[in-house]
């Protein structure tokens, strides 16, 4: 963790006086909408993006957007450059604000809260076998809300879903709706590879807009020779893939080598996933 210093309501702070009423809106409702946004030595991955989508919510939520673009741009900036770290996320949550009472209702004359500060991530992962970091994922149907692709603040099922995960001792849960078609996993998006193909879910309400799923799409429809597809992708396709990924901007492309204790294909990293982080590092910067 690195935050020294907090951006709370137009004032940066250090943490301990980064204080928020007990009314607010996000505490008693989980009303809000947030970002994690990457950056290495100084530079965002995808910042625009990961802006266009804060102010979709914020609009999903009927959230008045508290400020500009520029002055999100200078916030996320300021942020960086006043804490320690070469390679830091951006965390940035906003909620309704605070009300005198607590009811279901909401009225539209509430002023925001803007809460934000960094943590420290991991170096970009590299394109490498021997040294990226491999996953293996439990599944469980998706018992989360319907309208998945607001990245709102409560996220109570997709902890749950995470949990799971972990009590069974690997480190995410890929999740399939009633149909047993695939969805996203707990805290990522899916992609599987079958006979060089490389195939991810449609955008709907049941899945978050990933920022990095977007960029990987658009670096492998430019830039690779393999096919790309956006479509339904049945249990049986996930569970008998060549290969299997997780997205998410501080993963960026993380495969995934066993699924209930079962090895994808062979259980190996497979050589799709090698091109594809290694283009994704190669261009992720131009996405801005």
């Amino acid at each position: 963790m690195n935050m020294s210093t907090v951006f709370l309501n137009n004032a940066f702070l250090p943490p301990k006086q980064a204080l928020i009423s007990p009314m607010d809106r996000g505490f008693l409702f989980g009303e809000g909408i947030y970002e994690v946004i990457p950056s290495y030595q100084g530079t965002f991955i995808g910042l625009q993006l990961h802006l266009n989508r804060l102010f979709n919510g914020l609009k999903a939520l009927d959230i008045q957007n508290p400020y500009s673009r520029d002055k999100w741009l200078s916030l996320c900036q300021q942020l960086v450059e006043q804490n320690d770290g070469d390679n830091l996320a951006v965390y940035i949550q906003v909620t309704r604000g605070s009300s005198t009472i607590r009811h279901h209702g909401y009225n539209n004359d509430l002023t925001a809260t803007i809460y934000a500060f960094t943590f420290s991530i991991p170096t970009a992962p590299l394109a490498d076998k021997r040294q990226t970091n491999a996953y293996t994922v439990s599944t469980h149907q998706d018992l989360r809300w319907q309208r998945c692709n607001i990245k709102s603040t409560s996220l109570l099922g997709n902890v749950m879903h995470f949990q799971h995960g972990i009590d069974e001792g690997n480190k995410e849960t890929i999740l399939f709706n009633s149909n047993q078609e695939l969805t996203e996993a707990s805290s990522s998006n899916v992609f599987i590879v079958k006979d060089r193909t490389i195939i991810t879910p449609p955008l709907d309400h049941q899945i978050l807009p990933g920022v990095t799923r977007y960029i990987l799409l658009e670096i492998l429809n430019k830039y690779s020779q393999y096919k790309v597809e956006e479509r339904k992708v049945s249990h049986q396709e996930v569970i008998r893939a060549d290969e299997v990924w997780l997205t998410s901007s501080t993963k960026e492309v993380a495969p995934v080598i066993a699924i209930e204790n079962k090895p994808v294909a062979l259980g190996e990293i497979g050589d799709v996933w090698l091109t594809a982080q290694s283009l994704f590092s190669q261009y992720k910067y131009l996405y801005l």
